[in-house]
């Protein structure tokens, strides 16, 4: 089961992940809320849409910008709309 982990913490897992360019994209349910805080950041990818960011936060550690999601993509990318995914450290095994 695809599970994501950052400073010894399980912070998603899920068997029902999509993977789209070799990122596994978690439904939020599966997503600790505890360790979320919200980003200002955006960034946008021509295909996809504007992504927003959330910092990881876990056992005093600050990992910044460290999970993204498009809450409206566009129609190519409709099936990973709400989805997270992780990068900066997070390992997603």
């Amino acid at each position: 089961m695809p599970r994501a982990v950052w400073n010894g913490q399980v912070i998603a897992e899920s068997q029902d992940t999509v993977v789209l360019e070799g990122n596994h994209y978690f439904p939020p349910e599966s997503v600790k809320a505890e360790f979320l805080r919200p980003s200002s950041h955006t960034t946008t990818c021509f295909w996809k849409g504007t992504a927003h960011y959330h910092d990881l936060e876990v056992g005093g550690k600050s990992n910044p910008q460290s999970v993204w999601y498009y809450p409206d993509p566009k129609p190519a990318a409709a099936e990973i709309r709400g989805r997270m995914a992780f990068w900066k450290g997070v390992t997603v095994s």
